[in-house]
């Protein structure tokens, strides 16, 4: 049987937290199938974390290759994945996401997926000025529906800018110029496992938004394991599993972060007493730092004028000088123009 802390621990090595990833940057994106990107910054915080001598550029440069992608994937939500799981994974995704544009029954989904494709074959536009320009073929649909109903059914990628983080607050989405090349869910399960494994069908369920895995890795030849409750648990033949008491760096992960929302039993990292201080309830994760393997708080980053500050929010008590090293050097990362660096306990 497992323990919390060996699923923490065989965790924590396939997602490049125990010692971080000498090689490529498409290396960790692929490593991880993909990262969260809701927001710009946090997918490169989350490589900065997982990639020995990353730097912004990097990421950057693979972007404006379309080497890596920003695109809607797993569970309806924007992704940074490979070119290579755009083209494998996104078709596989297709039900998924024409379920969740169901949910607004007045729209001709063929007609609008349609008139979407002619539309963006001109160029890449922003939903605000993509919506008018569909509301005229549609006058009677709802122009959000259009737009929610355009981002699930036709396959598009955000186009990068010259900004900081690549994309500014409002991105313009095209049409992706990538050949698709399903994959099944057999390598989606495969891919999963060697990124967030030891794990359950519900665990694979909860990160990629697919359905009827059960029935998929009862039928793979994986091996089974009891978890620290007593639940089976899947894995790769050979896949890591260091153990335990292998020590582990403190690390500093990033809101959103593909690590804290990649299981339905969350619990592998962040204990059920602080999930609330993590996931608030309008579903924004919180950016958490790891202090042994587990969620010790969160954080976040203030700036005024030439000054930045890494304020912590400990869940249990740590002190600051665990933190202090790889907390300045990710506000360095973060905050490359700032010119005076702290980290300190955020107020009450």
């Amino acid at each position: 049987m497992l323990t919390l802390r060996d699923l923490n621990r065989a965790t924590l090595a396939r997602q490049q937290l125990l010692e971080r990833h000498k090689g490529a940057v498409t290396d960790v994106v692929h490593r991880l199938g993909g990262l969260q990107a809701q927001e710009p910054r946090p997918p490169y915080l989350g490589v900065w974390s997982r990639l020995e001598g990353f730097e912004r550029d990097q990421l950057h440069a693979a972007l404006h290759a379309r080497t890596v992608v920003r695109a809607t994937m797993w569970r309806a939500t924007l992704h940074l994945v490979t070119a290579a799981d755009f083209a494998a994974f996104r078709p596989l995704l297709a039900p998924m996401l024409a379920a969740a544009a169901r949910r607004f029954d007045e729209v001709d989904f063929d007609a609008v997926v349609a008139a979407a494709d002619r539309l963006l074959a001109v160029g890449p536009m922003t939903f605000n000025e993509l919506r008018p320009r569909l509301q005229e073929e549609f006058p009677d649909a709802y122009d959000r529906a259009l737009g929610y109903a355009v981002r699930m059914l036709t396959p598009l990628v955000m186009v990068p800018t010259e900004d900081r983080w690549s994309y500014p607050r409002e991105s313009a989405f095209g049409l992706p110029g990538i050949e698709p090349e399903p994959a099944g869910l057999e390598t989606l399960v495969e891919r999963y496992l060697a990124a967030f494994g030891p794990a359950t069908p519900a665990d694979v369920q909860s990160w990629s938004g697919a359905g009827g895995l059960k029935r998929v890795m009862s039928g793979m030849d994986l091996e089974r394991l009891a978890g620290p409750d007593g639940k089976e648990l899947f894995d790769l033949p050979g896949a890591p599993r260091p153990g335990g008491d292998v020590p582990a760096p403190v690390r500093f992960l990033p809101d959103f972060d593909t690590l804290v929302l990649g299981h339905a039993d969350r619990t592998r990292v962040v204990a059920d007493a602080y999930r609330g201080r993590v996931t608030t309830k309008n579903l924004r994760v919180r950016a958490v730092y790891l202090v042994d393997g587990f969620a010790a708080g969160t954080w976040q980053i203030k700036r005024s004028g030439k000054k930045a500050a890494l304020l912590v929010s400990p869940f249990i008590e740590t002190p600051l000088d665990l933190l202090e090293e790889e907390g300045l050097r990710l506000l360095a990362f973060a905050e490359p123009e700032a010119t005076a660096l702290s980290l300190r306990l955020a107020a009450p």
